[in-house]
C-alpha cells in the first residue's frame, strides 16, 4: 500500500485549487506549499506548512529558490521500497511527499503579451519543472498532478482507495513529461528568435493538442490537430459558427486557401480542392471577386474549400450556398449573411481569429526518419523587381494581372501553370512532371475563356516549347528565368511579339 499521507501544492494557476486543497485537508492529508500558494490556501482557512518552514530554510533571491532542496527532492525521489534510501531519509529527517500538485509559471502567456525580454526570463520557472520531473521519475510512489482538470479523477481514487492506482500514476507522469518537454522547448525556440540563432543544432517543436480527429488523410488512419505557441491568425485560431467539426482534410485544404486569401488587400476569394486552388479571384467587391473564381473551374469547386479574406457580406453568402461546399473561412460574417450560411446544416463556417495577423518560424515537411526544414515562401515581388526581358513590354495593366497570376501560382503544386484574366483565374495546370505538360492542362482549361489573358509559371521554362504553344489569347507570360536556354526562350516570346517577364525567384510548391 501506498497510502497518500503528504501533498505538496505549489501552483501558479490557481484555479480549483482552493476546494481541491480542502478535499485533500478533509482526507486527513497533510500540505507543504509555497509562496502565492501557501498565502491562498491559508486565507482559506485551510491547515498548510510553507516549505521554508518545512526546510527551515528561507526563500531567497525573490523566490528563484524556494524548492531546490534535499528535504523537498529527498521526500519526492525516495523509493519507498529500497532500505538505503528509507536509512537515508530517516537519518536526514525527509519526510516522503506522495503527491505534488504543480503548474508553471506562466512563460507562454508572458511572451504572447510581448512581455519585456527581462520578464519573460524572470518567467521560466526553475523549481517546478524539477519537482515536477521528480514525481514523475519515482511515479510507481508518487502521484504528479500538473492541470486543474486531473483534481475531480484524482480525487476520485483517493476517497476511495486513500491512494492512486499505479495505471492513473504512469497516466499523471506521462502528461508531466509531455508538460516540462513543451515548457523547454518554448523556452529554446523563445531564445532562439531573441539570440538569432537561425536554424537550431536541436530542434525542439511546441504543439499541444485541439482535439482528436474522426481520421487522417483516409479511414484506416488516426489523427489529431495541434495548435503552436505563434498560432493567431491560423486554422488553429478559430471559431467554427456553424456544421461539424474539422476533418483532417478540411485542415489541410483550408491551410493553403487560407494562406493565398491573405496574399492579397482587395477583397479576394479562393477555393480549393485537394490542397491546390481551383479558382482565385480579387475585385472591388467580395460577392464579385467570389464570382469569378467560381466560375475559373465550376465543377472542382463542388465539395470544395472556400476562403474569403473579408467580411463576408448576404450577397457572397447566398452565392456559396447557391452549390456544395465543405467549408467556408473567412475574418468575419456579417449577422445575415450567417444566418444563410446557417441554412447548409453541415456547411462549416469558420470564422479565422485575427485573420490579419503573420505567420512566423519555420516550415517544414516530415520524412521518415526525419525532418525537413526551411523558411516560410513569404517571397513578394514587386513590380520594380521585375525584369522586362523581351522587346515588348507588358502594360501596366499586364503587369498588375501578372503579380495576380504569379501569387496564385505560388500555392499550386509543382510544375505549376496559372492563366488569369480580369484578376481572376481561367485556367491552371497542377502537379505535371514537365513544364509543357501544365502549360497544355491549364491552355486546355482556359480555352473558350480567354480573351486577352495572362500566364504564369512557377518555375523556369526549360526550352521555348511551352511558348511556342501559347495561342495568339495569352498576351504576355511571368516566369522566374534561369534556364540554360532563356535566350531560346526569350527568342520564342519576341517571335510571338508578347511580353516576357522574369522575376529571379520561383515558387515550387511540393
Amino acid at each position: 500500500m501506498n497510502k497518500v499521507k503528504t501533498a505538496l501544492i505549489s501552483v501558479s494557476d490557481k484555479t480549483g485549487i482552493i476546494d481541491f486543497a480542502k478535499e485533500l485537508e478533509n482526507l486527513g492529508i497533510k500540505i507543504l506549499s509555497t509562496g502565492g500558494t501557501f498565502k491562498a490556501l491559508q486565507k482559506a482557512g485551510i491547515k498548510v506548512q510553507e516549505v521554508s518552514d518545512y526546510t527551515k530554510f528561507p526563500e531567497i533571491m525573490n523566490g528563484r529558490v524556494k524548492t531546490l532542496h534535499p528535504k523537498i527532492h529527498g521526500g519526492i525521489l525516495a523509493l519507498r521500497n529500497n532500505e538505503k534510501h528509507l536509512a537515508q531519509a530517516k537519518e536526514n529527517k525527509i519526510e516522503f511527499i506522495d503527491l505534488v500538485v504543480i503548474n508553471l509559471y506562466p512563460f507562454k502567456e508572458t511572451i504572447q503579451k510581448n512581455s519585456s525580454f527581462s520578464e519573460c526570463i524572470e518567467n521560466i520557472d526553475i523549481g517546478g519543472p524539477a519537482m515536477v520531473r521528480s514525481a514523475a521519475k519515482n511515479h510507481e510512489f508518487v502521484g504528479i498532478i500538473t492541470s486543474p482538470l486531473q483534481y475531480k479523477k484524482v480525487l476520485t481514487e483517493l476517497k476511495s482507495k486513500g491512494e492512486l492506482t499505479l495505471e492513473l500514476k504512469q497516466e499523471l507522469a506521462l502528461k508531466a513529461f509531455e508538460l516540462t518537454a513543451f515548457y523547454d522547448s518554448m523556452i529554446s525556440n523563445y531564445l532562439n528568435k531573441q539570440f538569432n540563432s537561425g536554424f537550431p543544432e536541436k530542434l525542439s517543436l511546441s504543439f499541444k493538442k485541439i482535439s482528436s480527429l474522426r481520421y487522417g488523410e483516409n479511414s484506416h488512419q488516426k489523427a489529431s490537430v495541434y495548435f503552436e505557441l505563434n498560432n493567431k491568425g491560423t486554422l488553429t485560431d478559430i471559431e467554427i459558427l456553424n456544421g461539424k467539426e474539422m476533418s483532417f482534410n478540411n485542415y489541410f485544404d483550408a491551410d493553403s486557401a487560407l494562406s493565398l486569401a491573405k496574399e492579397f488587400s482587395e477583397p479576394a476569394a479562393v477555393i480549393v480542392k485537394h490542397a491546390n486552388p481551383c479558382g482565385a479571384a480579387i475585385s472591388s467587391k467580395l460577392e464579385d471577386a467570389f464570382e469569378k473564381a467560381l466560375d475559373s473551374d465550376r465543377q472542382s469547386a463542388f465539395g470544395g474549400i472556400i476562403a474569403l479574406n473579408k467580411k463576408v457580406n448576404l450577397a457572397t453568402a447566398k452565392k456559396i450556398t447557391s452549390f456544395f461546399n465543405e467549408v467556408v473561412l473567412a475574418p468575419d460574417f456579417d449577422s445575415n449573411a450567417l444566418q444563410e450560411l446557417k441554412t447548409k446544416k453541415n456547411l462549416r463556417v469558420i470564422k479565422v481569429n485575427n485573420f490579419n495577423s503573420e505567420t512566423k518560424g519555420f516550415d517544414f515537411k516530415r520524412i521518415k526518419g526525419g525532418l525537413l526544414l526551411q523558411e516560410f515562401d513569404d517571397k513578394i515581388i514587386s513590380e520594380n523587381e521585375l525584369n522586362f526581358a523581351s522587346i515588348k513590354k507588358p502594360s501596366k495593366e499586364q503587369t498588375e494581372e501578372l503579380l495576380f497570376a504569379w501569387t496564385v501560382a505560388k500555392y499550386v503544386k509543382s510544375n505549376a501553370i496559372v492563366i488569369s484574366q480580369n484578376k481572376g483565374t481561367i485556367g491552371l495546370g497542377i502537379g505535371q512532371t514537365s513544364r509543357v505538360k501544365a502549360v497544355k492542362q491549364a491552355l486546355e482549361q482556359a480555352k473558350e475563356k480567354m480573351v486577352n489573358a495572362v500566364l504564369a509559371s512557377d518555375g523556369f521554362f526549360p526550352f521555348p516549347d511551352s511558348i511556342e504553344l501559347l495561342p495568339k489569347e495569352i498576351t504576355a507570360v511571368i516566369q522566374p528565368g534561369g534556364s540554360i536556354k532563356d535566350k531560346e526562350v526569350i527568342s520564342a516570346a519576341n517571335k510571338k511579339r508578347i511580353p516576357l517577364v522574369l522575376t529571379g525567384t520561383r515558387h515550387f510548391r511540393h
